[in-house]
């Protein structure tokens, strides 16, 4: 299903003002750690905000996530009072990794021959399990 521009809009400035938040979270404590906001998409009944989070670098992104997973709250409610003259009700906040990156950089490392060769060494390639 496509989105509505409601959705959009709201997923639009949600990701402005996640973005100012947690840039203000990394200067107080997270030296050395980028976190960009890559995606945020809101669902028909904008009750729930599903939000992909990109980290660099990428070992502690799991560490990272789970630290921001145990603040929603407090996020949630920073987001409340940055955007309640434009919303009614703030969505619920889904926090989740994004590997995009990770996985243009194994693309990259490939196509100029830095990885592996499949072809060469087919053991290399995960076998699919029959089910």
């Amino acid at each position: 299903m496509e989105e509505t521009n409601r959705q959009r809009k709201i997923a639009g400035v949600l990701q402005q003002d996640i973005v100012d938040v947690l840039q203000r979270a990394a200067q107080d404590g997270m030296r050395g750690v980028i976190i960009s906001v890559s995606k945020v998409s809101v669902t028909a009944d904008l009750g729930v905000a599903k939000v992909y989070l990109s980290v660099f670098p990428s070992e502690k992104r799991e560490e990272i996530i789970k630290g921001i997973v145990s603040n929603t709250p407090a996020i949630r409610h920073e987001l409340a009072q940055r955007t309640r003259n434009q919303l009614r009700r703030m969505p619920e906040l889904l926090f989740f990794g994004d590997d995009s990156l990770d996985y243009i950089e194994e693309i990259d490392k490939s196509l100029k021959g830095e990885d592996l060769d499949p072809i060469k060494n087919p053991d290399i390639l995960p076998r699919r399990q029959k089910r």
